[in-house]
């Protein structure tokens, strides 16, 4: 992990070249004996609650967060990678394909939410939520 990918590299990046690299990185420093699922998801939850910190007093924002300055956006984008890297580490020591547990989801969520129901608008308060 120490080449550092700047923004604005086109390379798509896969969920096992993610595993492969936390895996890497934890062997490196022997971290491994302390990677149980509890620790994990403690650790992650820690980091939504991060996450949670960055939005906490901003109220409603708009998609594409026009009015956040930059350093707000890398932020953002740390705490983001922090929750993510610690799903998919999660996932490899629990023996889950996140990815296709992911695609199973949706097509669940597909069925259950028809897309041809009516779902309301976002003001309404009787639209229903999906996931």
């Amino acid at each position: 992990m120490t080449d550092v990918q700047q923004e604005g590299d086109d390379q798509s990046v896969s969920l096992h070249l993610l595993k492969q690299k936390m895996a890497d990185f934890a062997k490196e420093r022997n971290w491994d004996q302390f990677h149980s699922p509890r620790n994990l998801l403690l650790a992650m939850v820690g980091e939504v609650g991060e996450l949670s910190e960055i939005f906490q007093w901003k109220g409603e924002v708009p998609k594409g967060l026009p009015d956040w300055k930059e350093d707000e956006k890398v932020h953002l984008g740390e705490e983001l990678s922090d929750v993510l890297l610690y799903l998919v580490r999660l996932s490899d020591i629990c023996g889950i394909d996140l990815g296709k547990a992911a695609l199973r989801k949706v097509e669940l969520n597909a069925i259950k939410y028809r897309a041809s129901k009516n779902y309301g608008t976002n003001d309404d308060s009787t639209a229903e939520m999906c996931g």
